[in-house]
């Protein structure tokens, strides 16, 4: 049998895959030594399941870590619906790619980090983790920050596949 390298990973590791729910959402893939972050793909206003997959496929997750999704005060009902069906595509493509998944709160692992309702604050926090990565330099990359956090809130907490994480000082 024939073994593909696969281009982005850290020989022998298999990442831990967070998950921010949402159109403006995140994908990050947290290695032993650094992290990929990515805005989720999106098609017609909805998540690409079949890109989504796709890059899935490709990084081989050991788990994945999503964001449990839960409605929001104040939030339109159009708003909510577009959210809840995002975050089912998420639970889709993990089972879909035999991934593992585990749900937070989001309230459970912005605790565990010190964070707040804050997106700027979250984005801070990966940058500090991560820097000179360049995955969240932009303010709209909040969706990929947080996913990289949820993915090493996995990390710290289940230590799935690989090493402990320090937090930086």
């Amino acid at each position: 049998m024939t073994h593909r390298r696969r281009p982005e990973a850290d020989s022998g590791s298999y990442p831990i895959l967070g998950l921010d729910p949402g159109i403006t959402g995140g994908v990050a893939f947290l290695f032993a030594n650094r992290v990929v972050a990515e805005d989720i793909p999106t098609a017609g206003g909805e998540v690409d399941v079949d890109t989504l997959v796709r890059r899935v496929r490709e990084m081989r997750p050991a788990l994945a870590v999503i964001e449990r999704a839960n409605a929001m005060p104040k939030q339109g009902v159009a708003s909510t619906f577009k959210y809840g069906v995002a975050y089912g595509a998420l639970r889709t493509v993990t089972t879909l790619c035999g991934v593992p998944y585990r749900l937070v709160t989001s309230g459970k692992w912005k605790t565990h980090f010190h964070l707040g309702a804050d997106k700027e604050k979250s984005r801070a926090l990966a940058i500090q983790f991560w820097p000179g990565c360049g995955f969240f330099s932009r303010k709209k990359d909040h969706g990929r920050a947080e996913a990289a956090l949820i993915a090493r809130y996995g990390a710290e907490t289940w230590n799935a596949g690989g090493r402990r994480h320090e937090r930086p000082r």
